[in-house]
């Protein structure tokens, strides 16, 4: 059984996430998307809000499981059995930054290999700060992120 693991933030998930999630999820036995409990961010939704918002937008997806967890990504991913990462990778910077992680993950765990695959053409400028940086001057996000995502974005700003 192949068993990978797409780690992010997901804050919030856009629709570039879903595409990678989609495709990745279809070349692997399971993908378990793991949400990143990063301490040194402060992000829009807590992680639970994060997990549940993934679970509804993947709920159709029956070899999707979605998680959250802190620490080294190694670590997630040799507690959950998985033997490879999922990367999406935007453009060239993307790139270099996500090399030099899958080497530190490989030099701490050469068990756990990683895979990466470029972000569709539509979605290739798409980021959760773009999206957050839209949404905070009341923009429509429609085009970037799925309806219950943008319900909740409003929400936190209205709340703002």
């Amino acid at each position: 059984m192949i068993r990978a693991v797409y780690p992010g933030s997901f804050d919030p998930v856009t629709f570039g996430h879903l595409d990678i999630i989609r495709r990745s999820s279809g070349l692997v036995d399971e993908l378990i998307v793991g949400v990143l409990n990063n301490n040194a961010k402060s992000p829009l939704f807590s992680v639970g809000e994060r997990v549940k918002m993934l679970e509804e937008v993947t709920e159709g997806m029956p070899k999707v499981r979605v998680l959250s967890f802190e620490g080294l990504l190694v670590d997630f991913a040799r507690g959950v059995d998985a033997c490879m990462v999922i990367r999406g990778l935007r453009a060239i910077t993307d790139f270099e930054y996500e090399l030099q992680m899958s080497q530190t993950n490989h030099k701490l765990d050469s068990k756990i290999e990683t895979a990466f695959l470029t972000t569709s053409l539509e979605y290739s400028y798409l980021s959760s700060t773009t999206v957050k940086e839209v949404a905070a001057f009341g923009g429509d996000i429609s085009q970037f992120v799925p309806k219950n995502v943008i319900d909740r974005i409003q929400e936190k700003y209205r709340r703002k």
